[in-house]
């Protein structure tokens, strides 16, 4: 990959610079091959948007067990387990093994997500998704074995950049949509995009991860459900709602990437869906007159004037003039320069852009014959 020009370049300490000697939007919009050469994930240009990937569904059941791999640090923890650096001991490759605890997902009546969670991921093979290689299941616990991607988070960029210039954000923002565009075209609605859903490769592109609350929805859906800061008014009303919500988040995304907070936080969640409902935000005066009409556009309570929701769906987001540079074919192909490439120093494997976390030395993974009294529940993985 061209090392010049960087729009972003990580410095000694850790700290993220932001600059730039050429014109922005023509590197990041235009230029040629990022370098990133023949990956696996690179589309043809004739596949067609419903069909694309489907036939051929490299999502394993079953074909995994935990012998296959070396545990080696975890890369992130919540709620119902956490997520595990491995790598099979058959091929040499690293992979992230995503755990879950089947007893506290079914006490946080969590059952249908992650059986969503499983089938959204089989259904979606995009460059800008994360791919499921497989899944299985022990006594206690559920698998996920997905590609480990090294660059870290966006969210952790974002908050070493405290803000990023407009040609950054309008990179991640288009690859963004690309991915959630892909997603709506399947039905599927993701319900939770936020900076740490998504996750920055070796070369700087996406990858949208985390499934755990997309849905397969053909027409309305009613569960509350997401992160607070991120949430359309209609699901904070608990009323009917469908694809649309994914692009209030889209606008609520943008606007934090260009000015480092969320419009309508507060501390206490309570407070933030009340602020969401209100509707009220103040934009800060640096935003240039093309995003404040974006934003105001897709950050909008009346579902008759959001983008996204309009006759033209997507294309009316897509072809809205702050997105006049991007050349979507080759966004898509990831045929460009990336404005950050993630500083990677030990190859394949890296852990450098994940935080460290405590290791767990009592892990139940791979304890058979007791019982599993809620095996039946995850018949799929």
């Amino acid at each position: 990959m061209n090392q010049e020009p960087h729009i972003m370049t990580a410095s000694s300490t850790g700290e993220v610079n932001i600059a730039s000697t050429t014109p922005i939007d023509e590197v990041v919009m235009t230029s040629g091959s990022s370098g990133s050469g023949a990956d696996d994930d690179k589309p043809s240009s004739s596949q067609s948007k419903r069909s694309k990937h489907l036939d051929k569904d490299t999502t394993t059941k079953g074909k995994y067990t935990l012998n296959d791999f070396q545990i080696l640090r975890t890369l992130g923890t919540g709620s119902f387990g956490r997520v595990h650096l491995a790598r099979s001991i058959h091929n040499g490759r690293f992979y992230a093994m995503k755990t879950l605890k089947k007893e506290r997902v079914v006490n946080m009546k969590q059952v249908e997500h992650t059986n969503d969670e499983r089938r959204m991921l089989k259904l979606a093979q995009h460059p800008f998704i994360i791919r499921m290689w497989g899944t299985f299941q022990d006594c206690h616990n559920l698998f996920m074995i997905m590609d480990y991607i090294e660059g870290g988070e966006l969210f952790s960029l974002l908050r070493k950049s405290q803000r990023f210039p407009i040609p950054v954000a309008k990179f991640y923002a288009a690859e963004v949509f690309l991915a959630i565009e892909y997603l709506h075209d399947l039905d599927i609605i993701y319900r939770d995009l936020k900076p740490e859903n998504i996750l920055l490769d070796k070369n700087g592109h996406i990858k949208l991860t985390d499934f755990g609350f997309a849905k397969e929805v053909i027409d309305v859906t009613y569960t509350l459900c997401g992160t607070p800061d991120y949430i359309a008014p209609e699901v904070v009303a608990t009323k009917p709602y469908n694809k649309s919500v994914d692009w209030w988040s889209f606008g609520i995304l943008i606007f934090e990437m260009l000015t480092g907070y969320t419009p309508f936080y507060d501390p206490t969640p309570m407070k933030t869906y009340e602020n969401i409902l209100n509707g009220t935000i103040n934009y800060p005066d640096y935003l240039p007159p093309d995003i404040l009409d974006l934003l105001q556009k897709l950050i909008v309570k009346d579902l008759t004037l959001r983008l996204g929701n309009l006759q033209n769906g997507s294309d009316d987001v897509k072809n809205h003039p702050w997105f006049k540079e991007v050349i979507w074919e080759r966004l898509l192909s990831r045929d460009i320069e990336t404005p950050y490439e993630p500083p990677i120093t030990s190859g394949v494997g890296d852990t450098s852009q994940f935080d460290r976390y405590p290791e767990d030395k009592d892990l139940d993974y791979g304890i058979s014959g007791v019982p599993d009294p809620y095996g039946d529940m995850f018949n799929d993985f």
